[in-house]
């Protein structure tokens, strides 16, 4: 008989049966953690690769704001208004752009930050078994 989830009804079976079956019960279990360990690692090095590359991109947009800033403290003393407002105007687009692209790399790294170690569910696994026996 099996129960709606496709799994057999284990209720009749011999304490024997059951016990043989532990091995491959622990097997199951050992390779599912492996698994899952490394999709977890591989989640993690793409959010830290993603996470760099949004910080080298505001990190470049920040070198090349230093420009701007001086072509706008050449263009103020200079001449007046038209030239150096629209070199402010730039400066502080590229400012507004690299807390942007920091802000993304920073949310990368936190969500890198949240996802569940398999390392620590696997602890939780051997904490479970020891509490059962």
């Amino acid at each position: 008989m099996t129960t709606p989830r496709g799994f057999r009804d284990r209720a009749d079976d011999s304490i024997f049966t059951l016990v043989g079956e532990i091995p491959e019960l622990v097997r199951n279990l050992v390779v599912a953690e492996i698994d899952a360990a490394k999709g977890w690692v591989k989640r993690t090095a793409k959010d830290a690769g993603i996470g760099a590359g949004w910080l080298v991109g505001a990190l470049v947009v920040l070198f090349w704001s230093i420009p701007a800033l001086g072509a706008f403290i050449i263009a103020g003393l200079s001449s007046w208004w038209p030239v150096w407002l629209s070199a402010l105007v730039l400066f502080l687009a590229m400012l507004l752009l690299t807390g942007v692209l920091a802000l993304l790399g920073i949310l990368r790294f936190r969500r890198m930050a949240k996802s569940e170690n398999p390392a620590e569910a696997l602890a939780k696994d051997v904490e479970a078994i020891r509490d059962g026996l």
